[in-house]
């Protein structure tokens, strides 16, 4: 199976038309040639009129194509009625998507009002109680009947109106039966959205399209590559449009590093037809983000047609995470990478210079090598090379001509040719100086002359994060990599910092807490972005500790599955504390549930205090 003509050049995936609305009269079209289309989605109580038109009218300024709005109930669904009635009186054409769970009759009277359905079968026609129950074939052959049965009115009421659906699958909500059967997989994620989309093929409805989120990147880039390759087994006529995007991704920096680590990789394959940055910040935010995330991709990739590349396997497996294996080697008298050691920490010598005198001895974020002091071999793959022993440190050379991605899989491909398993050094870009190849003319053709130093371009402190995050968190989530070198952020703490927290982002280390946080929706149930920062602000010493932070209960308990520890909101100011996906205490108010749950931490042995003094900022 393959989900892209090649993992070295970029094609984008031809994929049929999802038609949104009247294109005439300000609807889109998802698919084909048509640009990627950005989204968000607002987070005001839905039966609030006045609110959810201004937030959609705050999203549409700022450059929005497709508003998602939340509908848990009859009710919301029908104030869906009013709430685009009012935008289309105040000349907003944008089209507006239904988000549904659970209710059935929810998505009904949405479709009514709205242009498009978001229905996630993990949750429209089951409910999730993790139980643990063996399916006969003929067992298992009646539930898929029943679905049929739910699912099949939504779907010819979308064919009668000219609607379209979003088959949304999610990590998180996956049905008992799916996981009885497949496990929670990739696999699993796949089966349930092909289920749903066998349904609508069934009736000649056509007009939808799928997402498989996650809010761990690795996972996410896995289920949607299983997704493409499951649909090109299926037939040519299988190409429906794709919706990227990495869910609770969380807030600042972190959100904005995972989601370029999930979405950029997958752009930089071909894939993607619309996305969604999902951030616990203000929506507006996310269009930001969206944009300069889609500017970044052509300068990180090169046309399959203007190739020069003859490669065509893949030097790893792209549907199942397994890091590449290689010996373990010294990089100094000190630190270890390859095999089982941590994915290691490199700066340049200036870097090192800079930062080193403010670094303290227990301090985790540091650098654990220097880069000019390093043993390392500096390998052009694009032309053949020899090394004749497996402990010698490869990176690609700089100034090759190919963007960095391709150029480090290329490496990758040649040492296993080889029969090589030499530890590789990754870097975010191929330039000694820090620039990247096409900024310039990306800059220029966008308006925006970059500032200069020494006749080379300086990314914003923004952009170099989501160029690095792409670039280096791609690889990783490949599986290969063994040390990383950022050089495209020019600021020395900046630098060091962005390479440790793409490390936490994409899986590889943890250094600090990691949160798992929604980005708010009508359904919250509590202010989510003041929720976190008072989370944050009491937990942010804990070392790997990893908090899912949930407005509500519709991802919550399987989303959260692989944290420590969960602050969801179970009715207005009350909050249950989970244990894993185990909830362990109900209804507690609000006003003393952060508190509540650092006592859970406490029970359980992961709390320590926080120092008196905290560290020096690293700049």
């Amino acid at each position: 199976m393959r989900y892209c003509e090649s993992p070295y050049a970029f094609k984008r995936r031809r994929t049929r038309e999802v038609v949104i609305g009247d294109p005439a009269r300000g609807g889109v079209i998802i698919g084909g040639d048509h640009p990627i289309v950005v989204q968000s989605m607002i987070t005001c109580d839905t039966m609030d009129t006045a609110a959810s038109v201004q937030q959609t009218l705050d999203l549409v300024a700022v450059g929005c194509q497709l508003v998602r709005i939340t509908a848990p109930t009859v009710k919301d669904a029908a104030n869906l009625q009013n709430i685009v009635a009012e935008l289309r009186a105040r000349g907003c054409t944008v089209p507006i998507v239904a988000d549904i769970h659970f209710k059935p009759e929810a998505a009904m009277e949405a479709v009514k009002w709205v242009e498009v359905v978001r229905v996630n079968p993990g949750n429209y026609a089951d409910s999730k109680k993790f139980a643990i129950k063996e399916y006969t074939d003929e067992q298992y052959a009646a539930e898929l009947k029943r679905i049929e049965e739910k699912f099949t009115p939504l779907v010819l009421e979308c064919k009668r109106r000219q609607r379209a659906l979003r088959i949304g699958t999610n990590h998180g909500s996956l049905s008992d039966r799916i996981m009885n059967r497949y496990g929670d997989t990739p696999l699993g994620m796949v089966e349930s959205a092909l289920e749903f989309a066998r349904i609508c093929r069934a009736h000649d409805f056509h007009n939808f399209k799928f997402s498989m989120k996650s809010s761990n990147p690795k996972v996410m880039i896995a289920c949607y590559r299983l997704l493409v390759a499951r649909l090109d087994q299926e037939g040519p006529d299988w190409n429906y449009p794709i919706h990227l995007g990495v869910t609770e991704a969380g807030e600042g920096e972190d959100g904005r590093i995972k989601s370029a680590i999930g979405i950029g990789s997958l752009l930089g394959d071909g894939l993607g037809d619309t996305i969604r940055v999902s951030l616990t910040e203000d929506s507006p935010r996310e269009i930001e983000v969206c944009r300069d995330l889609l500017a970044q991709i052509p300068g990180l990739t090169t046309p399959l047609h203007a190739s020069r590349i003859t490669l065509h396997d893949f030097p790893f497996d792209p549907f199942r995470f397994e890091r590449r294996e290689t010996p373990d080697i010294e990089l100094n008298d000190q630190v270890k990478c390859g095999g089982e050691e941590l994915i290691r920490v490199v700066v340049t010598r200036a870097t090192f210079d800079k930062v080193a005198p403010k670094i303290r001895p227990k301090d985790d974020v540091k650098p654990e090598a220097v880069y000019e002091d390093l043993n390392v071999a500096e390998i052009d793959p694009t032309h053949d090379f020899d090394i004749n022993c497996d402990t010698q440190l490869v990176t690609v050379k700089d100034g090759v001509n190919l963007p960095a991605v391709a150029a480090f899989r290329m490496l990758a491909a040649r040492l296993k040719h080889l029969g090589r398993k030499n530890p590789i050094l990754l870097k975010d870009t191929l330039f000694a100086d820090g620039s990247h190849r096409g900024s310039e003319a990306e800059s220029a053709k966008a308006g925006n002359p970059p500032p200069h130093i020494g006749g080379y371009d300086v990314l914003e402190p923004k952009i170099a994060l989501l160029r690095a995050s792409v670039v280096i968190g791609a690889l990783l989530a490949d599986g290969i990599g063994d040390a990383i070198l950022v050089r495209g952020e020019p600021g020395a703490g900046q630098s060091l910092r962005l390479a440790y927290n793409i490390l936490q982002a994409a899986g590889c280390r943890s250094f600090k807490t990691d949160y798992v946080a929604c980005p708010s929706c009508g359904r919250t149930l509590f202010n989510l972005q003041t929720v976190t920062a008072r989370i944050k602000a009491r937990t942010e010493h804990l070392k790997g500790v990893k908090i899912a932070i949930m407005g509500c209960i519709v991802n919550g308990p399987g989303e959260m599955a692989d944290a420590d520890f969960g602050y969801v909101g179970g009715a207005p100011g009350k909050v249950n504390l989970y244990v894993g996906k185990t909830p362990v205490k109900f209804n507690i108010p609000e006003a003393e549930a952060v508190e509540r749950l650092v006592d859970l931490i406490r029970e359980h042995g992961k709390w320590v205090e926080p120092d008196a003094k905290p560290a020096p900022a690293v700049t």
